[in-house]
């Protein structure tokens, strides 16, 4: 379904409206912890390609069941399902979201672990080599080998944090609420889906490319104080667009 916009500006207003609200909610939202988490501890192109790529997978999945829903569901009804669903898992979010955080911690230490011990068996294997091989060729080969484990292990955690960031979207997310919303809104899944990829994968960049700052800055306590915030802020917003078109008409 792609619906034409009215005129180029109209285009534009969408497209800068989905990618710049999708970009602020995924920057506040749990699988930001993930990223930023891992940033700080393995290489961030590793994770910044995990991130991009998970998005794109469950953008184009929520895109599609919002299309279904269209064909069942009256487009006011999905908007206003939708901000009252933005602020209730704000509230949900703030005051009982703790179990989600340690399972992330969890499955963030189990990633690392992976390619740590890879990682560290390659260089065991290229340490034992520089030790009893005279030989250079032989040495050449251990330290081929030691690449080899090591490209291994980074293929470990970024496989590992594809999946994982794909169950945590597609278990419960605020930007598939939002992303289902801005289907309902323009009726354009091209637009909606670019706009969402575009918003998710530079979340992912400046999570990845500044996590080690970002990670000292935004606390868990201070990531959920701006979640309810900015949850509460778009899901108020749904809500008046679905009510009052003219008076919130990017929502």
């Amino acid at each position: 379904m792609v619906s034409p916009i009215p005129d180029f500006e109209s285009f534009v207003v969408a497209f800068v409206t989905v990618s710049s609200t999708i970009f602020v909610a995924e920057l506040t939202d749990k699988d930001a912890l993930l990223l930023l988490a891992l940033a700080t501890k393995t290489k961030p192109w590793t994770v910044f390609a995990a991130g991009s790529t998970a998005f794109t997978i469950t953008t184009a999945i929520i895109v599609s069941i919002g299309y279904v829903l269209l064909s069942f569901v009256p487009v006011v009804w999905i908007k206003i399902a939708g901000g009252t669903v933005m602020i209730g898992y704000a509230f949900w979010q703030y005051f009982f979201q703790k179990d989600d955080e340690r399972e992330i911690e969890k499955e963030e230490q189990r990633l690392l672990k992976t390619g740590i011990a890879s990682s560290s068996e390659s260089n065991l294997e290229v340490n034992h080599g520089l030790a009893t091989s005279p030989d250079t060729q032989a040495v050449g080969k251990q330290g081929r080998r030691g690449k080899k484990m090591a490209q291994r292990s980074r293929w470990s955690i970024f496989l590992g944090a594809v999946l994982l960031l794909v169950l945590l979207d597609l278990a419960g997310d605020a930007t598939e609420v939002l992303t289902i919303v801005f289907v309902a809104r323009y009726e354009n899944l091209l637009l909606v889906f670019f706009g969402c990829v575009l918003a998710l994968v530079s979340a992912s960049a400046v999570e990845t490319a500044i996590g080690n700052r970002l990670g000292k800055l935004l606390s868990i306590k201070r990531l959920k104080i701006l979640s309810l915030a900015v949850f509460l802020i778009i899901g108020v917003l749904v809500l008046l667009g679905s009510l009052f078109p003219s008076a919130v008409p990017f929502f």
